[in-house]
């Protein structure tokens, strides 16, 4: 058998030569961070690229969550899911909060909106919901509950760069009305076309990653979103110390700039990235026609109307009905170097620093446990060939 090494994901890389270039660039200048003219020009192309007022730019996924509580001086309880990478809950408990985890729900895989208010309390003063997968939150239903309450909604969206929802309320409906039909074995949605805007403009603010193994990447990267200049200029001050000028430091800030390499960097993945999302919806058209026959497994299929980016293929596996365990599966699959991943496994929740909280009871989290539990996530980029997803698909497909 081929023994190729597959990965579960593999970086979006610029053309070379045109790095080079934009280095030459950067060597003749001699400004290499600090807001040069590659970082300005990278937030304003992001800006028109994912159709959003404002963004800055944070060296990493992890600081402009840090920040956006620190900005909005977000204090006491903040409700969360446990169905995510660590660093959304750090966030939270680096700055002095108490993550609050609500369960989510069994169909998206999201916090589900139902399970907030039970959660809120006189200290809550936010939420901080994950796009898990890019697959959208219920964005109105989340912001409904949130006005009521008074509280501030921050959105993880590091997966959910390029992520469109349907702009008209009524479209919106049938998209999520729909959505707990997205996951199944059944007929795919139909897909409808219908005039969208960026996940993004929704929440207080959003924060994303741009990873190197996300679908969009600076190596290291990350931005954070906002709604109006004065939060972009605040923002701006506290990734860079708090100092606003030359003798004005607003207050305790953070160093999270980033530096012009990765700027051009970016700039140069900016243009090819739609080309890359295309060939991972590709690949999710071959594994949804391949797998939708096999009892036992279950994945999510395109939600109506919503643009998706394609950055996941979790599937989830039924042990009784497929004849195997997800371990057995992923341990088959890695003893052969085919590197699927459990993710997200184990739940946040279960980590020792956060397992004595009392929303981290797993009689309180029945769902994320399961899904937790049985999730699969295949390999899944663009550079994924025929022979490769029929080596993968063969471990599944029988």
């Amino acid at each position: 058998m081929n023994n190729k090494l597959i990965t579960v994901t593999s970086p979006l890389l610029p053309n070379l030569d045109e790095f080079h270039e934009m280095l030459q660039q950067i060597w003749d200048s001699k400004w290499i961070t600090n807001m040069g003219q590659f970082h300005k020009q990278l937030e304003k192309e992001l800006a028109d690229y994912l159709k959003v007022p404002y963004v800055s730019l944070f060296t990493n996924g992890t600081l402009p969550l840090l920040t956006a509580l620190q900005a909005m001086r977000i204090t006491g309880e903040v409700i969360t899911t446990p169905y995510s990478f660590v660093a959304t809950t750090h966030s939270i408990w680096w700055n002095g909060c108490k993550p609050v985890f609500v369960d989510i729900d069994p169909k998206t895989g999201n916090l589900d909106p139902e399970k907030i208010e039970a959660a809120i309390t006189p200290k809550t003063t936010a939420i901080m919901p994950v796009h898990c997968y890019g697959k959208p939150c219920d964005v109105r239903r989340i912001k409904e509950i949130a006005d009521r309450y008074g509280l501030k909604v921050i959105y993880d969206a590091a997966h959910a760069f390029a992520l469109e929802i349907p702009k008209n309320e009524a479209d919106y409906n049938v998209a999520f009305n729909e959505a707990n039909n997205c996951f199944s074995q059944n007929a795919p949605t139909k897909h409808v076309e219908v005039e969208t805007e960026s996940i993004l403009n929704w929440g207080d603010m959003s924060t994303l990653s741009f990873h190197a193994t996300k679908v969009y990447n600076t190596i290291e990267g990350g931005a954070m979103i906002m709604h109006d200049e004065a939060t972009k200029r605040r923002i701006d001050d506290l990734k860079n110390f708090g100092i606003h000028d030359d003798v004005t430091v607003i207050g305790p800030g953070i160093n999270s700039k980033v530096d012009e390499m990765r700027s051009a960097y970016g700039i140069l993945n900016l243009r090819q990235v739609d080309a890359a999302i295309a060939e991972r919806q590709k690949v999710a058209k071959v594994y949804r026609e391949a797998l939708r026959p096999v009892d036992g497994i279950t994945f999510f299929d395109d939600m109506s109307g919503v643009k998706h980016n394609y950055s996941y293929f979790p599937i989830f596996i039924d042990s009784e009905k497929f004849g195997m365990t997800r371990d057995e599966l992923f341990f088959k699959m890695k003893a052969d170097n085919v590197l699927a991943r459990r993710y997200f496994y184990p739940l946040i929740s279960e980590f020792s620093s956060y397992r004595g909280l009392e929303s981290a009871d797993p009689k309180n989290l029945p769902n994320a446990h399961k899904m937790a539990d049985s999730v699969l996530c295949l390999p899944m980029h663009h550079q994924l060939s025929e022979a490769d997803l029929n080596r993968i698909l063969s471990y599944i497909v029988k």
